[in-house]
């Protein structure tokens, strides 16, 4: 790899990615009815074909990175990913190199130093994708306007080429015990270095805050048919309540769902 930074030291492991992957699916399909992407909202891939990607995502809670794998993974095949983490927290999780992370000090000068040294470093090939919570820090999917720190818009100005993707998470909960993962992608910004770094920072937070505005208006709406289910997860209440539903079902001659909710949204009134 070569480039204007410095790179990372390549420590990342296709086959210890593989295996975390199959972890990080079936942790979430225990924890979420299901992992949703928006339709609506799909990444344009022939858009960011032969450049670098930056995916711009907002930090809603704990679950962000997993989802994001899941998603790396799942829409990214062919790409290379990496995201800045806390050095401390890379200090205690090493294996993490070995699915891309890096580490840098937030709210340092030297750690802005290392996030645009490397990140150049990275997205001096075609085939990267660097994944970026620039907002710092969790914060409500509703919190308006939308803020991120100063270092994305840095690092898009210093980029002749690459292509920018909004991301909006979050987790609401419908007619189902557990949460619905939801995720959406905005329109691609293509970067070609002719803006300054406040400038960057302004658009690409008036991108997020559409994106997550355009995911918000969908999980309001309570449908699934809005979105392609990537990880069918738990349903239904479990323990007797679900027995006694499983039983009426098959003295009916009926399939058992576990699902409480029917159709579009629709949930019942009435066990």
């Amino acid at each position: 790899m070569t480039s204007k930074g410095e790179g990372v030291p390549e420590k990342r492991s296709p086959r210890m990615l593989g295996l975390f992957r199959i972890y990080a699916e079936r942790y979430l399909a225990r924890h979420f009815h299901a992992v949703r992407l928006s339709r609506a909202g799909r990444p344009d891939l022939e858009a960011a074909r032969g450049r670098p990607v930056i995916v711009c995502l907002n930090h809603p809670s704990w679950w962000d990175p997993l989802v994001g794998l899941v998603l790396a993974v799942r829409l990214f095949p062919d790409r290379r990913q990496f995201s800045p983490i806390e050095s401390a927290a890379l200090a205690k999780y090493r294996f993490f190199e070995r699915l891309g992370f890096f580490g840098i000090e937030p709210g340092t000068a030297r750690g802005a130093r290392r996030f645009l040294s490397v990140a150049e470093g990275v997205l001096a090939a075609p085939d990267a994708a660097l994944w970026i919570t620039a907002g710092g820090r969790f914060a409500d999917p509703r919190e308006r306007p939308v803020r991120l720190q100063s270092g994305l818009g840095h690092l898009a100005s210093r980029l002749d080429d690459g292509v920018v993707f909004p991301l909006a998470l979050e987790y609401p909960f419908w007619n189902e015990r557990f949460p619905e993962a939801l995720a959406r992608f905005g329109e691609p910004v293509f970067l070609d270095g002719k803006r300054g770094p406040a400038e960057w920072t302004a658009l690409l937070e008036e991108r997020l805050g559409a994106t997550q505005d355009a995911l918000a208006a969908e999980a309001l709406s309570r449908d699934p048919d809005r979105f392609e289910a990537l990880i069918g997860g738990t349903a239904g209440v479990g323990g007797v309540y679900d027995a006694w539903r499983r039983l009426r079902a098959g003295l009916r001659g009926e399939r058992f769902r576990p699902e409480h909710g029917l159709g579009r949204g629709g949930g019942r009134g009435t066990p």
